[in-house]
């Protein structure tokens, strides 16, 4: 669900969503424009900003910050189940940092996940823009929030990476000049290092290297506007940084396992199929007789929102 035009200016509900994910199910490496807290309802999986790893697993939970690199990917042999509540404003940053977190502390316990879940469902039931449903889901949000500052523990995590000053430059770089085309080696040349000293780096920081990385980051992208608009694949390669659309389409096809065509068709059945799955539990927590409401336009917004 999303709110295409917020009423409060301050403090408002971009959109929220529950999800029961497939193993090894995973977003990003990407960018978000609003915050987002996710919830861990059952399962585990790994959360990853910047060069920062956590596993984390059911009653934790972990921030997502404005226009910061995240990637975050279910377990195999336990997936988890999460919900989510995006949100922005004026005086949001504020309100994150009466909850405990911020760039540094991203990741939580909370020991009243049956209360979050009830909250996140209600939202579900009332998305359409209306006067009375703002205001209603202005509420919730604060309810959300109010259960968060109960007792909430904060993990505490110390960097230890020695190069993750380089590693954050890089991955800058990246965001901002993923679709011009740029190489590993236009990365170390911004940093002014070796690509030797490059790919050592990446790899003892995230695992991959800067190729991988970097490849991952467009197509995450791509995935994107293939799930939420009707560019053609050609455009899409080109605004990812991919010169042909016929390299655009082997690499997309190597890492994700199907074309960009058939993800973007297959994406949107999934989509309504978890959508379909989840309201027979909606309606138990929801008032008796009341039915989940459910258009395309919703199946778009939570498509937006993993």
């Amino acid at each position: 669900m999303q709110l295409l035009e917020p009423k409060f200016k301050e403090f408002h509900l971009c959109f929220c969503g529950y999800a029961e994910c497939d193993p090894l199910h995973s977003y990003g490496p990407a960018t978000r424009p609003n915050y987002i807290i996710h919830y861990i309802l059952d399962g585990k999986g790994i959360y990853q900003v910047g060069e920062r790893k956590y596993i984390l697993t059911k009653g934790q939970g972990f921030l997502i910050e404005p226009e910061t690199l995240t990637f975050y990917q279910a377990d195999r042999e336990e997936p988890w189940s999460y919900l989510w509540v995006g949100f922005g404003g004026s005086g949001a940053a504020k309100l994150v940092q009466d909850i405990g977190l911020n760039s540094r502390q991203t990741t939580f316990q909370c020991d009243y996940g049956e209360e979050l879940k009830k909250i996140v469902f209600s939202m579900l039931k009332h998305t359409e823009s209306s006067t009375s449903n703002l205001y209603y889901l202005q509420g919730k949000l604060y309810d959300f929030f109010s259960v968060l500052t109960r007792d909430i523990v904060i993990d505490s995590y110390e960097d230890e990476n020695k190069e993750s000053m380089y590693v954050q430059k890089a991955i800058a770089y990246i965001r901002n000049h993923y679709s011009e085309g740029i190489t590993v080696l236009d990365i170390a040349e911004h940093l002014n290092v070796n690509r030797s000293y490059l790919y050592t780096i990446f790899k003892n920081s995230l695992e991959l290297s800067p190729k991988e990385f970097l490849t991952k980051f467009r197509l995450s992208r791509a995935k994107e506007q293939l799930t939420l608009t009707d560019v053609s694949v050609e455009n899409i390669a080109y605004s990812c940084g991919y010169r042909s659309p016929l390299v655009f389409t082997k690499a997309f096809k190597q890492e994700i396992g199907m074309t960009p065509s058939r993800y973007r068709s297959t994406n949107r059945t999934e989509t309504k199929a978890h959508l379909v799955a989840s309201k027979e539990e909606l309606d138990e927590i929801g008032e008796k007789g009341k039915k989940f409401i459910h258009n395309q336009r919703n199946d778009l917004a939570l498509k937006q929102t993993k």
